[in-house]
């Protein structure tokens, strides 16, 4: 009981910013303190909104990024997996691949968008590529971690219980180290958004929320910028809530 009501007033608590930026934006609008180009007036983009939430345009958007972002994510986080479950249990394998790969990871994410956009076009392709490299360091990286942090008492239980090499890392490793995984997931989700909007603001082909900020740029349209900002931020929550909800949680 405690609990619940204690979550119920950090969510209550979460919306005074929000409420406190809109009453301040209204306030400076009214009173004509900011150029009305650069802060558009609350009325304004409600307008604005109400409009393109009848069209097709805005979740044609939405939905191109929707999918782009999943693809990315199951793509990246399942080599990601992978290849941190192999560097955590195979001592020769961390020798080998670990220190590119935590190479690798200093690399800005989109400084890859060169050498993808090289390897395979402008087109959907070295988007997917991108957002797949977001999600798949955290996931890899967090694996690895996990693996190796396995006790020493775990892994006698499973020599004692003569078990194989699969067989201890399905029974005992991946078991233990699931906490771990499943923050390189989250993770790895909320990373894979941000490579979504970039690879899109970045490689302008097709559709999708990155691409409708570039062209509202070019156009001007601080409206459209600010319901796509907001509908980037709701997006990104209900992304993180849902592997809260049906991975972390559990």
């Amino acid at each position: 009981m405690t609990q619940n009501v204690l979550r119920t007033r950090v969510d209550h608590r979460a919306f005074v910013v929000p409420v406190v930026l809109l009453v301040l934006w209204a306030i400076a609008s009214s009173l004509r303190l900011v150029d009305p180009h650069l802060l558009v007036p609350p009325a304004t983009v409600a307008a604005t909104l109400v409009q393109m939430l009848g069209g097709a345009d805005y979740w044609s958007a939405v939905g191109s990024s929707l999918a782009r972002v999943c693809g990315g994510f199951v793509l990246g986080g399942a080599a990601g997996l992978v290849v941190g479950v192999v560097l955590g249990v195979s001592r020769i394998a961390e020798r080998i691949g670990a220190p590119t790969l935590h190479g690798a990871r200093s690399v800005a994410l989109f400084a890859w968008i060169p050498l993808l956009t090289a390897w395979f076009g402008d087109g959907e392709v070295a988007k997917v590529a991108l957002i797949a490299l977001a999600a798949f360091f955290p996931v890899a990286l967090n694996t690895e971690r996990g693996c190796r942090q396995v006790s020493n008492a775990l892994l006698e239980v499973g020599r004692v219980l003569e078990f194989d090499r699969w067989t201890t890392v399905r029974r005992i490793i991946l078991p233990a180290a699931s906490r771990s995984i499943v923050t390189g997931l989250q993770l790895g989700l909320t990373t894979a958004w941000i490579g979504t909007i970039g690879a899109e603001y970045l490689v302008d082909q097709g559709t999708g929320i990155g691409i409708a900020l570039s062209s509202a740029r070019i156009d001007n349209r601080m409206d459209i910028i600010l319901i796509y900002m907001l509908t980037l931020a709701l997006m990104g929550l209900a992304l993180n809530l849902i592997v809260r909800r049906n991975v972390v949680d559990d």
